[in-house]
């Protein structure tokens, strides 16, 4: 063989660079994934970047390939979940319904990112442990998810799905609540993440919204108002004293003989 002619057969023992990238961002993610749930486990400041790399098989030193310091990591778990809350609001504002229905939609998932990790690392740590400029987008974030929870309920009680209500302190009460699922929350319960967050989208709505009655009530009364012309109603003769009594009096009995059927219709069912 000519010496001076390159085998065919020689590859760059070096990746092409997408694969390079693909491979450390794979790196980078698996560091992550072990880290906050390191944090989650131990606490923040009981966990090591030691143990971490141990639990990598990796040397401690390796881990500075992919972030600067444990408090980099810590914001990087953060900012993930916050991510995924901001995907949340996005596809919960593009979607229709009332202002009840969004509201429901945003809690159920929230609730649900709630009972994962990056959802948990959004309410467990402590933002004083990051850095000064960290800190402050993270603050900046918080009063975003607090304001799309406070436009849903205005929203509802703009279009009457939801009870008149002060919206600023409607959402403290509602996101406190979920927040503190992320503590609470184990996996393998009784419960599933969704299942639970689909019952705190009713627990935590129901004292607010509407029911089917009041808004159709609401409704029929407002087209009322509207079909009538006041004219018309000035030509209309008074009642008389005993008249609204007396269609109460036979409102009620014929509601009292309703139910006493009804009743033993159930009744009959059951024997």
């Amino acid at each position: 063989m000519d010496a001076s002619s390159p085998s065919s057969s020689n590859e760059s023992p070096w990746l092409p660079f997408e694969s390079r990238r693909r491979a450390r961002d794979e790196k980078r993610e698996a560091v992550l994934r072990t880290a906050v749930a390191l944090f989650l486990e131990q606490g923040y400041h009981g966990a090591t970047l030691n143990e971490v790399a141990r639990r990598l098989n990796i040397t401690k030193p390796a881990l500075y390939n992919y972030f600067r310091g444990k408090d980099e990591i810590l914001y990087e778990c953060w900012s993930i979940g916050n991510e995924l809350v901001d995907d949340c609001i996005a596809e919960t504002s593009a979607g229709g319904g009332s202002g009840l229905d969004k509201l429901r939609k945003l809690i159920v998932q929230y609730a649900e990112l709630m009972t994962a990790d990056y959802g948990k690392s959004l309410v467990r740590f402590d933002i004083r442990d990051l850095s000064e400029d960290n800190r402050k987008i993270v603050q900046t974030a918080k009063r975003r998810i607090d304001r799309a929870f406070r436009d849903y309920i205005a929203a509802g009680v703009e279009d009457g799905s939801v009870k008149p209500c002060d919206p600023k302190l409607a959402a403290f009460a509602i996101a406190g609540s979920l927040n503190w699922i992320g503590h609470w929350f184990q996996p393998g319960g009784e419960l599933s993440g969704r299942a639970v967050a689909e019952e705190f989208a009713i627990r935590l709505t129901e004292g607010i919204a509407k029911t089917t009655t009041q808004v159709t009530s609401t409704r029929k009364t407002t087209t009322h108002k509207a079909a009538v012309p006041a004219a018309e109603k000035a030509d209309k003769p008074p009642r008389k004293g005993n008249a609204s009594r007396e269609d109460g009096s036979e409102h009620h009995t014929r509601t009292a003989a309703g139910a006493a059927s009804q009743s033993k219709r159930a009744r009959s069912r059951l024997r």
